[in-house]
């Protein structure tokens, strides 16, 4: 298992060189066999081949396991040429709070030098594994004596600006090499220290025997975080854009922290219908807000879902995914955008001269039809449909193949995109304003009464997601959950805040809804209405069987 968590910032690099005055300084931790020295051995020269001033000293621990050394290394960010003659004073063993990066290739390993206070949420990146090298405590306990993963993450990711998390051991194992060349790839991909890709790989090549394992590992590790930084950057562009295009004037209203959700969701509303659309939208947000701040501060200090903005954060988060809810005219509008073709070009590795061929597959059904049309006419074309259902045929669908890559079918698509101004007069749109209203009913009632209470309800805002069948059970859900656990007949907001929350948390552990189920009968909470199923008879087949030679 491999996973990123966005930095915070939109480049995990320090200040450019010219405004420091102290080294980069680069606290390194490895448990016995992993190549520790090696690796710091690798920094030292290749900040020398750079043409920079480093120093690395090392500190040998217990960790128990096979033992612990921790490696410190310090740079300074200006080539030696430039400084005149001058030489740089380096330190002996870390500072607490003063680390620009902690890298360590195990998780308990890391969150244990967080507890000793090294490093610095508004100074230290971090880069660790996800994987676990477990405690001789944790293999001698007679049950389950694991440390909770979870946990060590989150005390990781409240200790540091920006942070790199990744499966080092996989990448070790499939890549053939050791553990020290996936760190350095790690380090170099995250753009800290002010060495070029090109330096990295000459000292590794230079190293001798397994070099070329080393070199597929570092590389590995680089493309990850490399790409995690794109990704990262690109979160924050979009997040910028949106906050620009909103503009302070209708920001400024809103609890800072849900600001940039507010921006990002407004920015989706409006692209996915027009102006008007978003401005229904920040109509609905505003409500919330003053829900909100009518009950005043009352926050738990204990508990970050009850301070000021939490409940209009996640209302702004899923009210903008279900306003802008997919239909078939959605997915022609998406799929026939410029950066959708180029997107496709990169990852089929298009080069010039070759000829791409996009084909496009719709299989419109009744309810996308109908989604389009007036209520009378829908509810005509889905009576149709019922009836022949319960005669025993199939669905009624239309497979549809549309070339894309062709004048035509560009032609069709963006045909079906424009229909988006045909959604307010039909009845999918009808149908999704009532049910978002009777959410934002439950939203507001909730927390105008308690705002735990009413954050849990905000959060149920993601039982509403993908499309079809999967779709309409998120909502016949999330109905049955207001209509009978956030309704005060229910018992005290307390009550109804944990059974919202248990019921929530059921919804969303099975499609099939059989956590649901045992969770509202635990509950004591009506059960969901069974729906109906239509029969289909299947004819025998009689098998003739023919007279015996």
């Amino acid at each position: 298992m491999s996973f990123v968590i966005a930095p915070s910032a939109s480049s995990d690099a320090r200040p450019s060189s010219s405004t420091l005055s102290e080294p980069l300084s680069v606290l390194i931790g490895a448990l016995g066999g992993e190549g520790g020295g090696v690796l710091t051995e690798w920094l030292t020269a290749i900040a020398r081949h750079a043409g920079y001033a480093a120093q690395s000293t090392s500190i040998p621990g217990v960790a128990q396991r096979t033992g612990a050394t921790t490696y410190f290394f310090e740079v300074y960010p200006v080539p030696v040429v430039q400084l005149g003659g001058r030489q740089p004073v380096f330190s002996l063993n870390p500072i607490p709070g003063r680390l620009d990066a902690l890298v360590s290739s195990e998780l308990l390993e890391t969150a244990r030098a967080v507890s000793n206070g090294l490093p610095s949420p508004e100074r230290t990146l971090i880069i660790t594994s996800s994987s676990r090298t477990l405690t001789h405590a944790e293999r001698s306990h007679l049950g389950d004596g694991r440390l909770d993963n979870a946990a060590l993450l989150s005390i990781v990711q409240s200790a540091c600006r920006a942070n790199h998390v990744l499966d080092m051991q996989r990448i070790a194992r499939d890549n053939g090499t050791v553990v020290s060349a996936v760190m350095l790839g790690a380090i170099a991909g995250s753009g800290l220290l002010p060495f070029a890709k090109d330096d990295h790989i000459t000292i590794v090549r230079d190293s001798g025997r397994g070099a070329e394992a080393s070199l597929a590992g570092f590389e590995a590790a680089w493309q990850w975080v490399h790409e995690g930084r794109q990704q990262a950057a690109f979160a924050k562009q979009l997040v910028d854009d949106a906050v620009a295009a909103s503009g302070p004037s209708v920001l400024n209203a809103f609890p800072t922290g849900a600001r940039d959700l507010l921006a990002l969701g407004l920015s989706r509303v409006i692209d996915y219908q027009d102006a008007s659309y978003g401005e229904l939208y920040l109509s609905r947000m505003r409500q919330v807000c003053d829900a909100e701040a009518s009950v005043g501060s009352g926050a738990d200090t204990d508990n970050p879902d009850t301070e000021q903005g939490a409940i209009t954060r996640e209302v702004a988060r899923w009210l903008a995914l279900w306003m802008a809810y997919d239909d078939i005219v959605r997915v022609a509008d998406l799929k026939s955008r410029a950066s959708r073709s180029q997107r496709v070009r990169n990852e089929a590795r298009v080069a010039d001269g070759d000829v791409l061929k996009t084909y496009e597959y719709f299989k419109p059904g009744v309810p996308e039809i109908a989604a389009l049309l007036p209520v009378p006419l829908a509810e005509r074309l889905k009576d149709m449909n019922r009836q022949r259902l319960a005669e025993g045929r199939t669905v009624w669908e239309m497979p549809v193949k549309l070339a894309s890559h062709t004048v035509v079918g560009t032609l069709l698509l963006r045909l079906l995109a424009a229909m988006k101004h045909l959604r307010r007069w039909g009845s999918r749109y009808a149908e999704e304003q009532t049910l978002i209203d009777a959410w934002l009913t439950a939203v507001l009632e909730g927390a105008r009464q308690d705002r735990a209470l009413g954050f849990e309800i905000a959060q149920c805002g993601r039982l509403i997601k993908g499309y079809g069948s999967t779709n309409e059970r998120g909502r016949d859900n999330l109905l049955h959950v207001i209509r009978h656990l956030a309704s005060p007949a229910f018992g005290t907001a307390a009550e109804r805040t944990e059974a919202i929350r248990r019921a929530r948390e059921a919804a969303l552990a099975d499609d099939a809804g059989k956590a649901l189920d045992k969770t509202l009968n635990e509950l004591g909470a009506p059960p969901r209405a069974i729906k109906a199923q239509p029969i289909r008879w299947m004819p025998r087949q009689r098998i003739k069987t023919g007279s015996a030679p």
